[in-house]
């Protein structure tokens, strides 16, 4: 049997649900422990996923955080832990020669997650951000497209969007809108995905500036500052190319990203998470416009793909190739740096974008 990479979940988070199921299908990686600083939830949470998804060998429940980084049965941790706690584990993982999948968003700041990046890097092992899309076959048609000179042509604006409407229950109870926890609030939940999905158009080219407009704030009773709801950001790059994107906790689901250019115009609807049905598909439109004396017409010139990808942990879904990307490098022994590297200009933008909306939209140059 081909060598698996042995994870260890560091905290019992809902997210961490869904990837149990991926690392079951990744083929290259099982779930040896999972660790809550209460037992009995770690406990709990493996018993209600064995339920569901039942994995060969029962991982173990245990007790601390420290235990599980210890673990001579753990080669790489999967960390969803509130990211207000995130800088202390993530370094410690590192130096005791775990790989490091983070959850996002990364860090409060850049400089927690450049400390974070810096202590995987020396101590080599790999560090990744749990962004799924990143890892979907969709991305690589993407790429295609926006590269073929015809499709798109001159990047000219990217807009992107990704909400979910939580209510009141939401607001009230949810870690997201704990200043302590979570400090970002919807920019740094959702906007995550918005700025990465700007970076992956611009082929990681950083912006020259941006500005951002703070839309809502709510403050739950135990937290010690309001933290964002809804914003949105204006970026801008060279050669003229213009950048938005809107991230809410009060709008109905939403993940799409239009990319307009010179030539044409390419659409996802779902980028962030793709709809039922087993595939994800993307669309084109080069529209022609056609002045005939009396009779003007627009004829929208539109091609439709996809690539056979069933979402939600399936052997192809993009959470599952996440895992089993991820076991590949940590197997290999050689970290790619392209994603430490990501993540943190990843994060730059969200600082950056919570910095203007802050301060009354004022533009933040790089």
């Amino acid at each position: 049997m081909a060598k698996q990479l042995r994870w260890g979940i560091l905290g019992a988070a809902g997210v961490a649900r869904k990837n149990w199921e991926a690392i079951k299908n990744s083929g290259n990686s099982v779930i040896t422990a999972v660790a809550s600083r209460d037992l009995s939830k770690a406990q709990a949470f493996i018993d209600e996923c064995q339920a569901q998804v039942p994995h060969d060998v029962v991982p173990r429940a245990v007790g601390s955080y420290e235990e599980i980084i210890a673990a001579d049965d753990v080669d790489a941790v999967y960390v969803p832990l509130p990211t207000g706690l995130r800088k202390e584990w993530v370094i410690r993982a590192a130096e005791a020669g775990k790989h490091v999948m983070c959850e996002k968003p990364c860090a409060p700041n850049v400089a927690d997650l450049e400390a974070m990046t810096a202590a995987c890097a020396a101590n080599k092992v790999q560090f990744m951000d749990g962004v799924m899309f990143m890892h979907s076959d969709r991305m690589g048609k993407l790429r295609e497209l926006i590269d073929d000179g015809e499709s798109v042509g001159k990047i000219t604006r990217i807009a992107t969007a990704f909400t979910f409407c939580g209510g009141e229950e939401f607001l009230a109870g949810d870690i997201r809108l704990n200043s302590d926890l979570e400090p970002a609030g919807a920019l740094g939940d959702l906007g995550w995905y918005t700025a990465r999905m700007t970076l992956f158009v611009m082929n990681y080219a950083m912006p020259k500036s941006l500005r951002a407009t703070m839309l809502s704030e709510y403050q739950r009773d135990d937290s010690p500052a309001p933290v964002p709801t809804e914003l949105s950001a204006e970026l801008f790059f060279d050669d003229g190319v213009s950048a938005t994107f809107y991230n809410s906790f009060h709008t109905r689901n939403q993940g799409w990203l239009h990319v307009s250019g010179s030539k044409g115009h390419l659409r996802v609807d779902d980028f962030v998470l793709p709809h039922l049905g087993g595939t994800a598909e993307y669309t084109v439109s080069n529209p022609e416009f056609v002045a005939d004396g009396c009779q003007f017409t627009m004829d929208p010139h539109i091609r439709r793909g996809a690539v056979e990808e069933v979402a939600n942990n399936h052997p192809t879904a993009q959470e599952t190739k996440l895992f089993r990307t991820f076991a590949e490098l940590a197997l290999s022994g050689t970290p790619d740096p392209f994603w430490p590297d990501i993540a943190v200009k990843t994060q730059r933008i969200l600082d950056a974008c919570l910095k203007s909306a802050r301060n009354g939209g004022e533009t933040i140059s790089f």
